[in-house]
């Protein structure tokens, strides 16, 4: 009667009550019942003195709770509900609250554990229950093991599935996961757990358009639940729906006010839509909040034309001496102390800095050279001028595209603003679309590898291409906002797809932006990325990565005569009218004096040059790197060549 009445609990209720004034079930009912119907003072009335009366009462130390939350007494309640929690540890509702309450009151890190136990607490499945404790304890690689040999047996059973699809999104394998959790939510679809997991999954591989509509079904059934919010926002910024992230972020900041998490996220989103200072804001508003937060220093620092205060740089210091810190936050400290450093002007200092945040993230990110060469090596002997010759006519006919490839922070989004700023032209971000569409080709699948992909790329018919060119198309219009004939996809990896994307897409443009190999290369390596670039933590990996570019780079030179056109930097900068006029003309576009003004356009900007291009060209920067040359020989000895080879 509760769940669907309450004002009839509340009366029924009252009766056992004027029958019975001493039983505490009435009086436990009466109260929930009033606070269901908003009377939470009244609650607490009863609550208050039952809960004395009855301290081993789990439920209602946990109905306590929820009322001294509702009078917006966040310590008291969550002290009722670890009371509650203490007397009966898998009352799942108790820790669901006191992660809830938690958050709001600013304590992220309580606030997972908490739903961690809720997670645990919720398993009823008995051969479960020790996965399900090794889960909540972060003993993950105790859990797989178990959860695996089980699955054997069980490969149809739903909250098997979806346990092990989050250790594996735990374990930042979001594609495992997808599949995991894919296969629980087909034979359970009511598994909101496993559903939410799911679609951060998605997030995780930036498969927006795909997440959206199961967390809309999430939003649905619990409207007011903050992690669905926190992460519908983070989603509809994904797709470029950035008024609506921003709309969220600022509704979930005045209700959550005292979350840096929350501050964070809105900071991100500011940021990327040119609301520099608000964004600089709420950067500074989360450290205010939470001191130790080692992703809005970051945050801060990725604004590469802001200082840290010395306040903030002692901060970051008093961080990183925390006890306990992790391998990730301790690289993420590294490279802002790097940053602040190089501002500072202690050059030797930053780059010990940005070395030492490099070996950190490299330790859990591995990545094997050899693999790229060997994909270069393939390429060159799959994509000859007769093996295009004969697939003559191949590929959807759009020529929507202009792919913007290179080694990152080689002046892709200086090139991406510049088109931008033209009326047929809207820049899109860094889409993951053709490195999908080529793994669904077998690209890096074990153990086939590159060998795998090009047989299939090689095996692909006319109808194929095309179909796989139109896909691309469909995939992306979700990031098209403003109904521009073209669109930038600015992805730089996917220089290793040319030959895919010359197949199916034979009429879009290719822009090969270059910049000086040192100059990129130390921009890359002082660069903590948000996912992927594991070539860019070593400088001799840099090196060859780079030189497998300018192979491959080469190669198509030669097999497609001019099907790229090569942007480098710093005549970019140099000779800026000139070098944008080729750039126009190689994508066919009339000359528009925005593209000089670009500084002037206003758009979203996801990469760490957001604040630059929002400003006129500057030639300051050109040289900087010059004077940490002294520790960029691994880069130099890998490039096997003059540096300055362009």
């Amino acid at each position: 009667m509760l769940e669907r009445d309450a004002a009839s609990a509340e009366r029924a209720a009252r009766e056992l009550l004027g029958a019975a004034p001493d039983d505490p079930r009435p009086a436990l009912i009466l109260a929930s019942a009033l606070r269901r119907q908003g009377d939470v003072k009244g609650a607490r009335a009863i609550l208050a003195p039952l809960a004395e009366r009855h301290p081993n009462a789990a439920l209602t130390h946990y109905e306590l709770g929820l009322s001294l939350v509702g009078i917006g007494d966040l310590d008291a309640g969550c002290a009722a509900f670890r009371r509650a929690t203490h007397l009966n540890r898998d009352l799942a509702e108790a820790w669901s609250a006191l992660g809830e309450a938690l958050f709001r009151a600013g304590d992220a890190r309580g606030a997972e554990a908490a739903f961690a136990e809720e997670r645990r607490s919720r398993v009823r499945d008995v051969s479960l229950r020790a996965a399900a404790e090794a889960i909540c304890a972060g003993r993950l690689d105790e859990a797989e093991p178990l959860l695996r040999r089980l699955l054997e047996a069980r490969p149809r059973d739903a909250e098997l599935l979806a346990m092990l699809g989050q250790v594996r999104l735990d374990r930042a394998a979001p594609a495992d996961a997808e599949q995991l959790l894919a296969a629980a939510l087909a034979l359970d679809p009511e598994a909101n757990s496993a559903r939410f997991n799911y679609v951060t999954a998605l997030f995780h591989q930036r498969k927006g358009a795909e997440a959206l509509p199961h967390l809309e079904r999430l939003l649905a059934a619990d409207p007011g639940n903050v992690a669905y919010r926190n992460l519908a926002a983070g989603l509809l910024g994904l797709v470029g729906e950035f008024d609506r992230a921003l709309s969220l972020y600022a509704a979930l900041s005045a209700e959550f006010g005292r979350q840096p998490l929350i501050w964070l996220n809105y900071g991100h989103t500011l940021r990327t839509v040119g609301r520099a200072a608000e964004a600089l804001g709420a950067y500074r508003r989360a450290i205010a909040l939470d001191a130790s937060l080692v992703e809005a220093y970051l945050g801060l620092a990725n604004f590469k034309v802001v200082e840290f205060t010395a306040a903030e740089v002692a901060g970051m210091r008093r961080a990183a001496e925390q006890p306990g810190l992790g391998e990730s936050d301790r690289a993420k400290l590294e490279f802002a102390l790097g940053k602040a450093c190089e501002d500072a002007g202690a050059d030797e200092a930053a780059f010990a800095h940005f070395a030492a945040g490099a070996a950190l993230v490299r330790k859990s990110t591995p990545y094997d050279p050899a693999v790229l060469t060997d994909h270069v090596s393939r390429c060159r002997g799959l994509f000859t001028p007769q093996f295009f010759a004969a697939r003559q006519g191949f590929g959807a006919e759009a020529r929507d595209p202009i792919f913007i490839v290179g080694l990152p922070r080689s002046g892709s989004t200086l090139i991406e603003q510049i088109l931008a700023s033209h009326s047929a032209v809207e820049g899109t971000m860094e889409l993951p679309e053709i490195s999908a569409l080529a793994r669904r080709l077998g690209w890096m699948d074990a153990p086939s590898g590159s060998q795998g992909y090009a047989d299939a790329v090689a095996g692909l018919d006319a109808g194929d291409a095309r179909a796989l060119g139109e896909a691309y198309i469909a995939a992306t219009r979700v990031y098209r906002k403003q109904g521009c004939p073209f669109f930038v996809d600015k992805m730089p990896n996917n220089f290793q797809h040319l030959g895919l994307i010359h197949l199916i897409l034979p009429n879009a443009r290719v822009i090969d932006a270059r910049r000086h190999p040192l100059a990129a290369g130390f921009s890359c390596f002082k660069q903590h990325f948000a996912r992927g670039q594991a070539f860019t933590y070593d400088l001799g990996d840099l090196g060859r990565y780079y030189r497998d570019y300018l192979t491959l780079l080469g190669h198509f030179d030669e097999a497609l005569p001019g099907r790229a056109h090569r942007v480098v930097y710093e005549e970019m900068v140099e000779h800026t009218e000139r070098e944008v006029r080729r750039l126009l003309a190689y994508c066919g576009l009339e000359f528009e004096p925005a593209c000089l003004a670009f500084h002037e356009t206003e758009r979203p900007v996801r990469t760490v040059s957001s604040e630059q291009v929002r400003r006129p060209i500057y030639k300051d920067g050109l040289d900087h790197w010059r004077r940490f040359e002294p520790w960029l020989g691994p880069l130099k000895e890998a490039l096997r060549s003059e540096p300055a080879a362009l």
